[in-house]
């Protein structure tokens, strides 16, 4: 229990980002089924060929599996995001202004 108390805000940090962008935060999914594929391929053709082909194999699945990748829900939000505007339980925050409270914006 004190483990889940003293990492909290590590494991729930995903929660400062957009809704949108929140399932894509909790999977690792795309990434480990494209090097899967990139491991089984290396794996069966090593001590067969030179490095720079390794290199430009992998490459080549990397473009393959780029086809079959969708767009990041929300991927508009991702220049708010990299602005480094708040968002507090998946909306928008405002700047707090001399004098006032803290408004969350509907997004």
């Amino acid at each position: 229990m004190k483990c889940l108390e003293k990492d909290k805000e590590e494991m729930l940090a995903f929660y400062d980002f957009p809704a949108a962008h929140w399932q894509h935060i909790r999977t690792s999914n795309p990434i480990e089924s494209t090097f899967a594929t990139v491991r089984l391929r290396t794996a069966k053709t090593r001590g067969c060929v030179a490095r720079h082909t390794i290199l430009s194999m992998v490459y080549k699945l990397g473009q393959s599996a780029q086809k079959k990748w969708r767009r990041l829900r929300g991927f508009k939000l991702l220049a708010e995001v990299i602005r480094g505007v708040r968002f507090k339980d998946g909306e928008r925050v405002e700047p707090v202004k001399e004098g006032e409270l803290t408004r969350v914006v509907n997004i």
